[in-house]
């Protein structure tokens, strides 16, 4: 790919990818607003003798400041695909853009900086540091930046705040609810102010009540700062509060009604059908 532009079919966004997978980025004005675009994405697995689908041609074009809910049965690839977007796994074949950098073939040098400086992660198991405080577990992502120690606090102490737990910043995990813990893993999630936060389940041990609280801040926190939000989500109290929801099934983006599964109200809904017109692709 030396010396070759890849110019993605629904934007005029243009890549330019050397040997060493060292990325030199020109935006257009009007595609700075994608975070994400997958195009044609598939995965497979090798189990024995045996090739499993996972993913089959995903198309997916998501813009800065969206909420999206990802739904799907167990097995269905949704994981899969977050684990794809967040550089966490490389994808069979196709290509992946997270926020203008083409991250299909990156070496592992270049996607650890893409995942510390693109992507924050919010798991359903918050995986808190148990012998560090809330504050500096929200501090842990900005030591890889090298940023000062005062800066880090303060950067720590106002994501906190805006979590809504700034009064527990010196509390251990284990002094903490599960719903604190969950809003201390969102203020780690945001540390390095990532353009897209990846959800896997985030409210899957989380009451009803606190679960819904802790949406709500995830997608009022996107509008606010202009960020792109994707949720894996087997909870249709959760997919109910997504700007769109897409459904996969069998690694596969298809053309049923997401409305027959969850019928949120008041919810756009999207499904390949209606990306068909729009080169195969969905476009949020």
């Amino acid at each position: 790919m030396e010396g070759q532009y890849y110019v993605a079919p629904v934007a005029t966004l243009k890549i330019r990818m050397n040997r060493d997978s060292t990325l030199e980025k020109a935006y257009l004005k009007e595609d700075s607003d994608i975070a994400v675009h997958c195009i044609d994405v598939h995965r497979e697995f090798q189990d024995g003798s045996r090739i499993i689908n996972v993913l089959r041609g995903t198309n997916l074009t998501v813009k800065k400041g969206d909420f999206i809910a990802i739904v799907g049965a167990s097995g269905s690839g949704k994981t899969t695909l977050l684990n794809l977007i967040g550089g966490l796994d490389q994808p069979t074949s196709g290509t992946i853009i997270v926020d203008g950098i083409d991250i299909t073939d990156l070496n592992d040098e270049n996607m650890s900086k893409m995942r510390r400086d693109k992507v924050g992660v919010l798991f359903q198991d918050q995986h808190l540091l148990p012998i560090f405080t809330a504050i500096e577990n929200v501090q842990v992502p900005m030591l890889l930046d090298e940023i000062r120690p005062i800066e880090r606090h303060e950067r720590s102490m106002k994501l906190l705040k805006a979590v809504g737990v700034d009064h527990r910043a010196h509390h251990m995990p284990h002094e903490l609810s599960g719903g604190m813990r969950s809003r201390v893993a969102l203020a780690r999630a945001l540390a390095n102010n990532p353009a897209v936060l990846l959800c896997d389940e985030p409210t899957g041990d989380l009451d009803h009540k606190t679960g819904g609280e802790i949406i709500k801040l995830m997608k009022d926190l996107a509008k606010k700062e202009n960020r792109a939000v994707l949720v894996v989500t087997h909870d249709p109290e959760v997919a109910r509060m997504a700007d769109k929801i897409l459904l996969l099934r069998d690694g596969v983006l298809v053309e049923e009604l997401v409305s027959q599964f969850f019928k949120p109200s008041g919810v756009d809904v999207t499904t390949s059908s209606d990306a068909q017109s729009e080169g195969n692709g969905l476009t949020t």
